[in-house]
């Protein structure tokens, strides 16, 4: 049951990836696009073909009329009471629905209330899309209005993030080898770098992003679940919950942000975008600098660096170690740093920097890097994923209260501060006051650079 099947998110990724999960065999249940307009299910239908022919690649009209038969529209005007009996009536005898809400958070509350006195929550789960709340206040004030229809079992808070192949590799690289344990902690490894850049700007998408700004987009849920997969101790077993045990243990060992670990940056014409106040304080850049309180990792910076309007479209993380205690070879040329380089996008790819003998008789050496890529031209993708775990009751790769509330605590007090905005021009790397972040632990790396250190 698709609230707001008209919308933006539904056309470009929600309906190329029921069609996905359609071509698998991955979806064997009715799908009810739900909004506000009056229209037949033949015209949802085609809004459905439109966005899975633009956004989700080549299209086979067998799976697409099967994908068809099952696809239909319930008008349901959100902002009038007792709106919902034409959704109870599609609903009919049907048990344990999921509902997507692909809609402003502003009408959760009007939704889930009506949901449930209207009889169509009962047995059923819900899926709410990023970012939970703009702040802690604003995410638990959401989670007491869902709590009061839903148990928090079946309360799926999606971030696509925790769906890729990329990040699942990171996880499994982390825990499934030996080597990596004895190294992974503050006596060898120096400060670690995570940066998610991209080429091209708000899209379109002005009114919405003037509204949450790069950290609430992807700092406080992306990021925080990536430095989470680095950083976090072993979980206790295999389970989702002892996952997420773990990743909330490393959030409340996270000390929260204050004014000086964060440079916000906004590129130059941003307040140009369609839908952008004149007087936005938006940024469209953020780096960051998280501290976190363990033994693990004390003294241990992580550097986070997003924006919009950067050079490149590619997220890579670089794990700096500490240089070797005795310098050996006085003749060696070159960096002497190790490093471990994980590419999460455009590629998966993970890395290891290195000091070797370059030929010939004097002992001088040479940065080298040791790359095993991963390609997979049949990646599942993260949306195809998690919609069918969310069918499937499996929620381990969804955030729970707990984590959502933890992160926000972390954001919260820059947020409330009001940091100066610096502006920066498109396809730079940001405004250079981001680099006084940094200073002391080299120099940021940009992804897809040979320069590593």
């Amino acid at each position: 049951m698709l609230f707001g099947a008209t919308g933006d998110l539904a056309h470009r990724k929600i309906f190329p990836s029921l069609y996905d999960m359609e071509k698998r065999g991955a979806l064997n249940v009715p799908v009810v696009g739900i909004s506000r307009d009056a229209m037949s299910d033949e015209a949802i239908r085609s809004r459905a073909r439109d966005g899975i022919e633009r956004f989700g690649g080549e299209l086979d009209d067998a799976i697409f009329d099967r994908l068809a038969q099952r696809l239909h529209h319930c008008m349901v005007d959100y902002s009038q009471k007792d709106c919902f009996a034409g959704l109870r009536e599609k609903l009919g005898s049907r048990k344990r629905p999921l509902y997507y809400l692909a809609i402003p958070p502003s009408v959760f509350e009007s939704v889930v209330e009506e949901l449930k006195a209207s009889g169509c929550a009962e047995g059923a789960s819900v899926v709410v899309e990023k970012p939970f709340g703009r702040d802690l206040q604003s995410a638990q004030a959401l989670n007491k209005v869902l709590h009061r229809v839903f148990p928090e079992d079946r309360i799926y808070r999606i971030d696509h993030y925790l769906g890729k192949e990329a990040l699942l590799n990171l996880q499994y690289f982390r825990f499934a080898n030996r080597f990596l344990e004895p190294i992974w902690n503050r006596e060898h490894v120096r400060a670690i770098q995570i940066t998610m850049a991209e080429d091209f700007g708000v899209e379109g998408r002005g009114g919405f992003y003037d509204e949450a700004g790069a950290i609430r987009d992807v700092v406080q849920n992306h990021m925080m679940q990536a430095v989470a997969l680095l950083a976090m101790d072993p979980p206790a077993a295999a389970d989702d919950e002892s996952l997420r045990d773990a990743k909330v243990r490393l959030f409340r060992s996270m000390l929260p942000l204050q004014v000086d670990d964060v440079v916000r940056g906004r590129y130059e014409g941003f307040k140009n975008e369609p839908g952008v106040a004149q007087g936005s304080t938006t940024e469209t850049y953020a780096a960051i600098r998280i501290n976190i309180d363990s033994w693990r990792w004390a003294g241990v910076p992580f550097f986070i660096r997003v924006g919009k309007h950067l050079p490149v479209t590619a997220t890579e993380v670089l794990v700096s170690m500490h240089k070797p205690p005795q310098r050996l070879f006085a003749a060696e040329g070159g960096p002497s740093r190790n490093y471990f380089r994980f590419q999460l996008k455009p590629s998966t790819l993970i890395a290891i920097g290195a000091s070797a003998k370059k030929g010939g008789e004097e002992m001088v050496g040479e940065q080298i890097e040791m790359i095993a890529l991963h390609q997979e031209p049949e990646e599942l993708e993260a949306y195809d994923r998690l919609i069918g775990d969310a069918l499937s009751g499996d929620s381990g790769l969804f955030a729970r209260v707990d984590e959502v509330e933890s992160t926000w605590q972390v954001v919260d007090p820059v947020l409330a501060a009001g940091t100066p905005i610096f502006d920066y021009p498109k396809g730079s790397w940001g405004p250079s006051e981001a680099d006084g972040l940094i200073k002391g632990f080299g120099r940021w790396h940009d992804p897809l650079s040979p320069e590593r250190l």
